[in-house]
C-alpha cells in the first residue's frame, strides 16, 4: 500500500532538513507532503530547494492558519492508500513507522495512534503538559466510551478511505479531538502502539498553549452531539 506522509510546518527551518532525512531513511514513504503554513523564518527558502526531489511535494499556505488547516490541506492532496501525520519538530521518531503501520498491514486496524503513555522511552519534562494531555484523553474516553491512552498524539496513521464522507473543519490544534471524535463515531477500528517521545519545551519553540486545551474540550463536547 502506498504511504503518504504529511508534515505540517510553521517556522521549522532548524529542524526541517533533519526530520525529512529521518522520514526518508525509513524507506517507507512513497510521497512526502510538506505543507507550509505561512512560515516567516526562512523555511520557505529551504522548501523551494526541496520541492520535487525524492518524492517530496511542497504546498504553501499564503498566511498562517494553524496546524489543523495544514494537515487538512495535506490530506486533500495525498494520493496514498495510507496517510501518516508527522510533526516537523523532532518530537516524534520516524523509526516508529514500522510499529505504527503493522496493525493496518495486518488488517487489524483502520486507524493507528502512537501513544506516548504506554511505557516507551521518552524525555522527562513538562509535567503540566502531560497532565493536560491525560485529562483530555480521559474526557474523550468518558464522552465516547473508549479506552485511548493518548488522544492528543501527533502520530495518527489511517487508511485514507476512513475519511470518505467525513468533513474536517479544525484549523488549529483542535484537529486532534475533531479527528478522534469523528473516527470514533464512525466505529473505525483504532489501535494504539507505544512510541518514543522527545518533547521540546517552550524555550525550544513548542507552540501549543493552554488555551488550546480549552478548545480541545469544546471540540470533544461539540462533536459528541453534532457532525
Amino acid at each position: 500500500m502506498k504511504l503518504s506522509v504529511i508534515i505540517p510546518i510553521f517556522n521549522e527551518v532548524k529542524t526541517l532538513e533533519e526530520i525529512l532525512r529521518q522520514v526518508k531513511s525509513t524507506g517507507l514513504a512513497d510521497e512526502i507532503l510538506l505543507v507550509d503554513d505561512g512560515s516567516t523564518d526562512g523555511t520557505r527558502d529551504l522548501l523551494a530547494r526541496l520541492d520535487g526531489k525524492q518524492g517530496v511535494r511542497v504546498i504553501l499556505h499564503e498566511k498562517n492558519q494553524g496546524k489543523g488547516a495544514a494537515v487538512r490541506t495535506g490530506i486533500a492532496a495525498a494520493t496514498g492508500e495510507i496517510v501518516l501525520i508527522q510533526d516537523a519538530d523532532l518530537e516524534y521518531d520516524p523509526r516508529d513507522y514500522h510499529a505504527l503501520l503493522r496493525p493496518i498491514e495486518e488488517n487489524k486496524a483502520d486507524v493507528v495512534y502512537g501513544s506516548r503513555f504506554m511505557g516507551s522511552p521518552h524525555r522527562v519534562t513538562m509535567f503540566w503538559h502531560m497532565l493536560a494531555n491525560k485529562l483530555l484523553t480521559f474526557a474523550t474516553n468518558l464522552l465516547y466510551d473508549t479506552i485511548l491512552t493518548d488522544m492528543e498524539t501527533g502520530y495518527k496513521v489511517f487508511r485514507r478511505e476512513v475519511l470518505q464522507g467525513v468533513s474536517l473543519r479544525a484549523n488549529r490544534f483542535d484537529f486532534e479531538p475533531e479527528f478522534t471524535a469523528k473516527i470514533l463515531k464512525r466505529k473505525s477500528r483504532i489501535f494504539e502502539v507505544p512510541i518514543s517521545f522527545n518533547p521540546r519545551d517552550y524555550s525550544e519553540g513548542k507552540k501549543i498553549k493552554l488555551k488550546d486545551a480549552f478548545e480541545a474540550i469544546w471540540a470533544l463536547l461539540k462533536y459528541r452531539f453534532t457532525d
